[in-house]
């Protein structure tokens, strides 16, 4: 049974680059938006547990590729025209030699992107904010939570913290 509210995300990098969807499912609230792979928890599935099915499932990626595996936060993602969601947020790398299945991803288009283009993206704005933990200049190597409200597309407002 499929948890509507739970969802897990992961950002992989291979050097200076990282692993994104495009997704391209008619009817997805991230139509033609770049993400992180993931999707919803399943009956009695772990965060850790959900992610990497997902990202089988995706991308056609085992856990064993994985380097540095990390639950890094938790972002409460509130919308005027969608159910509030609550996304936990994971990261990995994976070695430069690393070269993803060939297999299509009926979710959308897997593609490796510069680090230093991907707020360049077609992608939610406080995916930008979360970057920054991720990636960026407020790098978070613990965990941090966020939360962002959406009015539509664009951002009302947003909480962030490092733990």
């Amino acid at each position: 049974m499929r948890i509507e509210n739970l969802t897990t995300l992961i950002y992989i990098t291979r050097g200076s680059d990282c692993l994104f969807i495009r997704k391209t499912r008619k009817g997805d609230m991230n139509l033609d938006k770049y993400l992180g792979i993931g999707g919803h928890f399943e009956s009695d599935e772990s965060p850790e547990e959900c992610v990497l099915r997902e990202l089988n499932e995706e991308a056609a990626i085992e856990a064993s590729s994985l380097n540095d595996f990390r639950y890094r936060g938790l972002i409460t993602f509130i919308s005027s025209e969608y159910p509030t969601e609550y996304m936990h947020v994971f990261s990995a790398e994976v070695p430069l030699s690393f070269e993803l299945p060939e297999r299509a991803c009926d979710e959308g288009e897997l593609c490796w992107v510069p680090l230093s283009d991907i707020k360049d993206l077609p992608i939610w704005e406080g995916d930008k904010i979360m970057f920054d933990y991720l990636f960026g200049e407020s790098a978070c190597s613990s965990f941090f939570t966020m939360k962002f409200r959406y009015e539509g597309d664009r951002l009302a407002g947003h909480e962030e913290k490092c733990w």
